[in-house]
């Protein structure tokens, strides 16, 4: 009888605490779905239907903040920019823009300049930004990013204010000589001396007009609509042809080798314009009784077989900084040579533009006193042709280098 009792008097306060835990749990788990989450808290509040897709498939970086300026949502364009890190919005102006738009109600837009995020240089990045409330709890920020657009800009600044300085200078002198010659009707030695600096400053006004013609149908036609195999042999010759006779009076030889049985693919006006503007440099360049070399070779690359044409020079050379610069329009590396040469700045910067509209890429070798050498890199013409008729909306990025990436060519043989 006393081991019954004790047996039910154990069942029973087991039960009685089996009771007790499970109300325990029971209250714990209600409070604990109460408690919020991180997930609750970026999932809370809801965006508005439509929103999320439309967000998705917008070109500006998007953020939407909540009550709290905690970030619900955020395109990956606006993580990129650096805009949003560790779930905050990282940009004071712009959280203080979401802020004062959530009180009032009203549509904010500022244009900011932001540190670039891993460069470890000074750039800034140019964006605009644009704050609106989204329902009544939400507020969206839409950031545009400007730095090509200004970029752009100022590039076109830059290029109106060159272009009006090179021809007010031959305008302004072609004036001053016709004036000189009207002053000097009964000298005729005197006339003879001032028509001949206005023939001069009149052909100098023309190449430039003629250079401004090209670069702009460069860039914008695409060469490759009417390509063809050109004969590398060819854009040689003519090129040397070009500059016989400035190289004959400064007793410069001009030689060729490795030309034969090679085929680029392209626009042959635009290539002769490239090579002939690179020989016609080393000429000017060069002091007298030197030597230019066009050499050619057949080289095998990832994506596909490229032909380079070099020209090398024993000129005055290029410095370390000023071959960063040598491709930009209107830049010369000795302005006074420039100008006795009759140089307008333009010739490289059509050698850039060539070359890249045809898949290729420009590169320099330079050192000051001793010379220089610019290598053309073009597509062959079978692996160009064929590469264009599988791919008809490739478009290889190209562009220049400060250094030589192939090892010297061989000696070349000396035209006739």
């Amino acid at each position: 009888m006393d081991v019954n009792a004790a047996v039910a008097a154990a069942a029973a306060i087991a039960g009685v605490l089996t009771g007790v835990i499970a109300m325990l749990a029971f209250r714990w788990s209600e409070r604990d779905q109460k408690r919020p989450t991180r997930t609750s808290l970026h999932t809370d509040p809801v965006l508005p239907p439509g929103v999320d897709t439309v967000l998705s498939v917008l070109r500006s970086s998007a953020v939407v903040l909540d009550e709290a300026d905690a970030v619900v949502k955020a395109s990956s364009a606006a993580y990129a920019l650096g805009l949003v890190r560790g779930g905050k919005l990282a940009v004071e102006p712009m959280l203080q823009m979401a802020r004062d738009t959530r009180r009032d109600g009203e549509i904010r837009q500022v244009e900011l300049d932001l540190p670039r995020r891993g460069t470890g240089r000074g750039e800034a990045l140019a964006v605009s930004a644009r704050v609106a409330p989204l329902g009544s709890r939400l507020v969206l920020l839409l950031v545009e990013d400007l730095t090509e657009a200004r970029r752009i800009e100022a590039v076109r600044r830059d290029f109106v204010a060159n272009v009006s300085h090179e021809l007010k200078t031959p305008v302004g002198a072609l004036s001053l000589l016709s004036e000189a010659v009207m002053d000097a009707s009964d000298d005729p030695e005197a006339v003879e001396r001032f028509a001949g600096r206005m023939q001069i400053e009149a052909t100098r006004l023309t190449n430039l007009v003629q250079e401004l013609i090209d670069l702009s149908r460069i860039q914008n036609d695409d060469p490759l609509e009417d390509a063809e195999p050109v004969r590398v042999e060819e854009l040689v010759a003519e090129a040397i042809d070009r500059c016989r006779h400035q190289a004959g009076a400064k007793q410069i030889t001009m030689a060729a080798g490795g030309t034969a049985d090679l085929h680029v693919w392209g626009n042959r006006g635009q290539l002769a314009a490239a090579l002939g503007n690179l020989v016609e440099n080393a000429v000017n360049y060069s002091p007298a009784r030197t030597r230019v070399g066009i050499a050619a070779r057949h080289v095998t690359a990832l994506g596909g077989d490229m032909i380079e044409l070099a020209v090398t020079d024993q000129g005055i050379g290029i410095s370390e900084k000023d071959k960063e610069r040598v491709f930009e329009r209107f830049y010369r590396v000795d302005p006074a040579r420039s100008r006795a040469t009759g140089g307008t700045g333009l010739g490289l910067a059509i050698v850039k533009h060539v070359v890249a509209s045809h898949g290729g890429e420009v590169t320099v070798w330079s050192a000051e006193g001793q010379g220089s050498t610019f290598t053309l890199r073009l597509p062959e013409a079978g692996a160009a042709r064929d590469r264009a008729q599988q791919h008809p909306d490739l478009d290889d990025e190209a562009g220049t280098s400060e250094s030589s990436p192939y090892e010297p060519l061989p000696a070349p043989e000396v035209l006739p």
